[in-house]
């Protein structure tokens, strides 16, 4: 196998992607060269482009990571992959030898390396990647739909770590990609869902997705929820928002014994209502990424249909186009997921 001329979509800094040439490495041993494609924005991609990462990605990176593609070449012993098979990478690399790896929480690894932020990603026509990250998807698959799959594990992460049981009453703070995603989840583990959202397009896609849904900015949302619950509050809450008014409501609508699910990232440390941890006995759970059962959970949603990805999916651009795709989703009140087309 031979090295290849491809395009790939590089950060320069200063909100800037530059389209290039480059050379694709053939994959080394325990490596797979996938072809990618398509590949979602996410919001840490957007954080990349605004810059807020440059010390850690750098200027010369090739960013992204919730892709699909096709395997396109397999390095020495790589056992039970075939070249032409759909797949999705799950986009993370552990060390092995941390206290976490040592306990089986790879994930959370202590030295964790993130695919397409520590290392190169899948905004070009091939990425390589260690074979342990592949997962295999039905031949059946739409690669469009398939590039949802990462953001779904995420949300299919984020749902079994709260233990939502059928029935329970599910608040979801915050009606953006991952938000709505983890809206689907529950409900489709039988949770009664309510997204929360001041982004009245946001809020229309919700609708238009079958969820209750409650704007916070012209609704009281403690009384929604409690009217809507019999005054007790919602089982499940999950803080999507990453915004102060989120966390406080996040205790504010949570029942007695409510499980409250910490999703977004917060750039300060936020101020929490530890009363209402003590009078209710609440509990935070974090939840960072996903495993390989929420990444086989994911590909089993998408496949089956119960995520409606043509409603969630509301553009995409090829790659030559990205920097404009880039800048129009950071300024879109419309968009909710952003997909590059990579190749064909």
């Amino acid at each position: 196998m031979s090295d290849t001329s491809i395009s790939a979509a590089v950060y320069r800094g200063d909100r800037t992607f530059s389209v290039e040439t480059k050379t694709a490495p053939a994959p080394g041993p325990g490596e797979v060269s996938v072809r990618i494609a398509y590949c979602g924005i996410c919001g840490t991609d957007l954080h990349v482009f605004h810059g807020n990462m440059d010390a850690r990605v750098g200027f010369e990176r090739v960013i992204g990571h919730e892709m699909s593609g096709t395997i396109d070449a397999i390095g020495a012993g790589v056992k039970d992959l075939a070249v032409g098979q759909k797949v999705v990478v799950r986009p993370l690399d552990h060390c092995g030898n941390c206290p976490a790896c040592k306990a089986g929480h790879t994930h959370v690894c202590h030295n964790l390396k993130f695919l397409g932020l520590d290392s190169e990603g899948a905004f070009q026509e091939i990425w390589t990647v260690p074979d342990h990250t592949i997962h295999v998807l039905p031949q059946d698959i739409r690669l469009d739909h398939a590039a949802l799959i990462e953001p779904v594990a995420v949300a299919s992460h984020d749902v079994r770590m709260s233990g939502l049981q059928p029935g329970e009453d599910v608040v979801v703070i915050g009606g953006g990609p991952i938000g709505v995603l983890v809206a689907a989840v529950a409900r489709e583990a039988g949770g009664n869902v309510v997204i929360s959202e001041v982004n009245e397009n946001r809020l229309a896609i919700a609708e238009t997705l079958g969820f209750a849904t409650v704007n916070p900015a012209s609704e009281d949302l403690v009384a929604a929820i409690n009217d809507r619950t019999g005054d007790k509050g919602a089982d499940v809450v999950f803080e999507v928002s990453g915004s102060k008014p989120g966390v406080q409501a996040m205790t504010d609508v949570a029942a007695t014994r409510g499980r409250i699910v910490m999703v977004a990232i917060h750039a300060t440390k936020p101020e929490v209502d530890l009363f209402r941890f003590f009078w209710r006995e609440l509990k935070l759970i974090g939840a960072r990424v996903y495993e390989p059962a929420d990444y086989e959970k994911a590909i089993e949603l998408i496949s089956n249909g119960a995520i409606d990805a043509d409603t969630i999916i509301t553009d995409v651009s090829p790659l030559c186009d990205i920097q404009q795709a880039f800048e129009a989703l950071d300024a879109s009140p419309t968009a909710l997921k952003c997909l590059i087309k990579v190749g064909s």
